[in-house]
């Protein structure tokens, strides 16, 4: 039967201290190894919090499944936001570009529950819509209907 350690850590970062280094600490892991994988797999996540999952089996042998960030801090390591807006009628925070839009649904993908890559666009869409952030210059709702209106066809 195998053990399950799961964690946020800061991608790139994770350390021997909590919550990863009490929990696996029993489980008769080497720690250090462990640490390094974690942070070798999360390092393109850098300044964002990462889901990671560490599963011990009984020879003391370990996998490390690795979540993605959810899609708001994706959008926020993308424009270098610290948050989204207060306001998201009247204050823009920032615009994504179509291929940005893309590359974090193709980041989201496994954890997204559209069909395919521009059902997953517009999902990245409505948590634009929430933060503030506009996408091709354009109002999320605005350009979810030419998405659909297969404005951006040749592009997803």
């Amino acid at each position: 039967m195998a053990d399950i350690v799961e964690a946020l850590v800061d991608g790139g970062k994770a350390s021997a201290g909590p919550p990863l280094g009490p929990a696996l600490g029993p489980k008769g892991v080497n720690i250090g190894q462990v640490i390094a994988a974690i942070n070798e797999k999360t390092k393109a996540f850098a300044g964002m919090k990462v889901p990671v999952k560490v599963i011990i089996d009984e020879k003391k042998n370990f996998n490390i499944k690795v979540g993605t960030p959810p899609t708001s801090a994706l959008i926020k390591g993308e424009l270098g936001l610290k948050s989204g807006s207060t306001d998201t009628r009247s204050s823009k925070v920032g615009n994504l570009t179509i291929d940005t839009a893309k590359k974090i649904a193709e980041m989201k993908m496994d954890d997204l529950i559209g069909a395919d890559l521009k059902a997953n666009v517009l999902e990245v869409s409505g948590t634009c819509q929430s933060m503030g952030v506009t996408i091709d210059g354009k109002e999320p709702k605005k350009f979810q209907k030419a998405v659909k209106a297969g404005d951006y066809d040749d592009r997803l």
